[in-house]
């Protein structure tokens, strides 16, 4: 018996008869987790990860060491155990539609040159270690301000991007918050009456509704520590890191997991305390390089400025997790930040290949692609798909009308005035707010020296954004060619007040952010461009 548990205990069911928790066109996987002696292991965390998929579904073994997974479309799973420094060997489930598989899991001590083939592989020095932070003095960029205005809006919208659905959420949610609530109704004091509640507006990111339940689930029964991190999170991201700390506090005091330094990363960072949050995150990266904890590193160092540190985190993730949209298109980022604008452009598009129907990718492209200096390949084509998926999409006419034009050197032949001025036109129809494509149709009357035209599109344009400066400046052109000096001085009055208020805007933004100090090691460092 000893013998056998020293390796790993894969049983596979020949086929499983259909159970009533198994729908016709899924399959489900139970088992359980042992130790080396064969003894129930509980409190393991398993990891369930279809093939191809980026993000992973997990379950918490209980005192018997069982788990399940239910409710999954057929197809290739890897499935692995972890608890401490124990991991199991990984295992590979094929599934098909109907089926029970069963699967058992023993875990091993964790040794040298063991680890799974994803795990990134930190040395006993780290190629670059966060040493301080400072006041902002050059935001660490690179190129035009232009460029660099860019690259500090793309972090932002880094920082905003969400995992790719693991497919598990529920798509008629009114219907499935009903029912969640009449369960609470008849049992208020049912731990798995509030948790499920809670969990659902957790999942949901509604987490301040995600907060009294979880509460409640947490007095009711205070030893459930998957109850109380759901609450620990829910506290973080809905403005109370205060309660949220005492909370993650006793997690990471009864034990380390990576989710715990992954959440600790979040708090500290809402806390102000940016070089604790760094080091946390880094710290959940070290215990499991998910995706999720990839991402979280690698765009805090993005977003304080760490750009070539940054790069070298979400490469790393990339090649542990090659088919995650928003690693590569947070590379594309660092990419764009270090002016490495072609490079940037082939993550983008890399990104939007393999996920052609996510928006998000495209949106950044676009973006780079009218801050980059040149035309950038790749970028062209792809926003073509975007505008043929998406129609009526405002921005993807908008973006691939302005790659179009710099693709054809900004000129203003009849083939080309017509192409670009049929998809700005389709751009304001879609929505008659997008100042942006006012701004450009004016320009591209003006092109041709129509300055009634181009100054009634600026108009428009200004109607949409009243804060767009280019606009006004050129309004103010196009009245001076149109001979009425007064409004054209009013016009040049405006842009220039609104350039000082908004570089004074950008200034105290860029100051608020704290740029760390990283010591990096000689042969890390990385080519300036």
């Amino acid at each position: 018996m000893r013998i056998r548990f020293l390796i790993l205990s894969l049983a596979l069911s020949l086929v499983y008869p259909l159970t009533a928790a198994t729908q016709p066109d899924t399959f489900q996987i139970v088992g359980a987790v042992r130790d080396r002696a064969g003894h129930p292991a509980a409190d393991a965390t398993v990891r369930l990860q279809s093939q191809g998929a980026d993000r992973a579904d997990q379950h918490r073994t209980g005192s018997t060491g069982e788990f399940a997974f239910s409710g999954l479309k057929p197809g290739t799973y890897v499935i692995t155990a972890t608890r401490l420094d124990q991991r199991s060997p990984a295992a590979s489930v094929q599934g098909s539609a109907g089926t029970v598989q069963r699967v058992e899991l023993t875990l091993e001590t964790a040794a040298a040159g063991t680890g799974n083939a994803t795990d990134m592989q930190f040395s006993d020095t780290p190629n670059f270690t966060v040493a301080a932070v400072t006041d902002w003095t050059a935001a660490g960029g690179h190129g035009s301000d232009v460029s660099l205005r860019t690259s500090e809006s793309l972090t932002r919208d880094t920082l905003r991007l969400k995992a790719e659905p693991n497919g598990s959420a529920s798509h008629d949610t009114d219907a499935t918050e009903r029912r969640l609530k009449q369960v609470l109704a008849q049992s208020p004091q049912d731990v798995n009456a509030n948790a499920g509640l809670g969990r659902f507006y957790l999942n949901a990111g509604r987490y301040t509704d995600a907060v009294p339940p979880l509460a409640a689930a947490y007095a009711l029964d205070p030893s459930n520590q998957a109850n109380e991190y759901a609450l620990a999170l829910a506290l973080v991201r809905s403005g109370d890191p205060g309660q949220a700390r005492e909370h993650l506090d006793r997690l990471l005091a009864g034990n380390d997991r990576p989710e715990y330094h992954r959440l600790a990363g979040e708090l500290e960072e809402k806390l102000g305390d940016s070089l604790a949050a760094v080091r946390a995150f880094e710290q959940a990266v070290k215990q499991d390089p998910s995706e999720e904890n990839y991402f979280a590193w690698g765009t805090e160092l993005l977003a304080h400025r760490a750009i070539w540190q940054a790069r070298d985190v979400l490469e790393a993730g990339i090649k542990a997790h090659p088919h995650s949209t928003r690693l590569l298109t947070a590379l594309g980022t660092a990419l764009f930040s270090g002016a490495l604008y072609e490079q940037a452009a082939e993550r983008l598009c890399q990104a939007s290949d393999l996920s052609p129907n996510d928006p998000e990718p495209y949106l950044f492209m676009g973006k780079v692609e009218i801050a980059a200096p040149n035309p950038l390949p790749c970028v062209e084509t792809r926003l073509k798909r975007f505008v043929d998926q998406q129609p009526a999409n405002a921005l993807a006419n908008y973006y691939y009308a302005m790659a179009y034009w710099k693709q054809h050197g900004k000129t203003t032949d009849p083939d080309t005035f017509t192409q670009v001025q049929a998809l700005l036109d389709k751009a304001v129809r879609a929505d008659p707010q997008c100042s942006s494509a006012y701004l450009q149709l004016g320009i591209l009357q003006a092109s041709r020296s129509d300055y009634q035209q181009a100054s009634g599109f600026y108009r428009k344009a200004i109607a949409a954004d009243a804060l767009s400066t280019e606009a006004h400046y050129r309004l103010g052109v196009a009245y001076d060619r149109l001979g009425e000096k007064d409004k054209a001085a009013e016009e040049f009055r405006l842009h220039d007040e609104l350039e000082k208020q908004q570089a004074a805007a950008v200034d105290r933004q860029r100051r608020e952010v704290k740029q760390f100090l990283v010591q990096v090691g000689e042969q890390d460092k990385p080519a300036q461009p």
